[in-house]
């Protein structure tokens, strides 16, 4: 190798190192989203809210910050479900967290990749959402307070 090519071919490695450095550098960081799912009423779920935001706050996500949430409520129309998970789905969420199990159903019904974590729900395995307490298998896990 020639003492030109050689010049060359550093010059051309440290382009390109630094070119993958500059690369690197530009790629945004991808900001957690949540998509949160209730039958009830915004109102009525403010104690919820704080609740998960507060676990999220321990966790080092702070709302608007490095997590966002896209807050769903049904305000009681059970067949608006349907159309408010479509909507979490349009919007690409990572997860999806349901506030018991009339909205899991619904979210069970809408999507079969996208993680779903039930807020509550009195009997997973009964309703159909799990395999087992022990092993949930699929795309569905969370809270059971074992109290029909």
């Amino acid at each position: 190798m020639t003492a030109m090519n050689r010049k060359f071919f550093w010059l051309l490695t440290i382009f390109l190192l630094a070119s993958i450095h500059l690369a690197d550098a530009q790629q945004p960081t991808k900001i957690p989203l949540i998509g949160h799912l209730a039958v009830a009423s915004h109102s009525s779920e403010l104690a919820r809210m704080e609740a998960l935001s507060q676990g999220l706050r321990q966790l080092s996500y702070v709302e608007g910050k490095n997590i966002v949430i896209e807050w769903r409520f049904a305000d009681g129309k059970l067949d608006r479900l349907p159309a408010l998970v479509a909507e979490l789905m349009r919007l690409k969420v990572d997860v999806i967290v349901t506030a018991g199990s009339t909205p899991t159903r619904a979210a069970k019904a809408a999507t079969s990749t996208i993680p779903i974590v039930m807020g509550n729900d009195n009997d997973p395995v009964g309703d159909g959402f799990v395999a087992s307490l022990a092993r949930p298998g699929g795309n569905i896990t969370g809270l059971s307070n074992f109290a029909p």
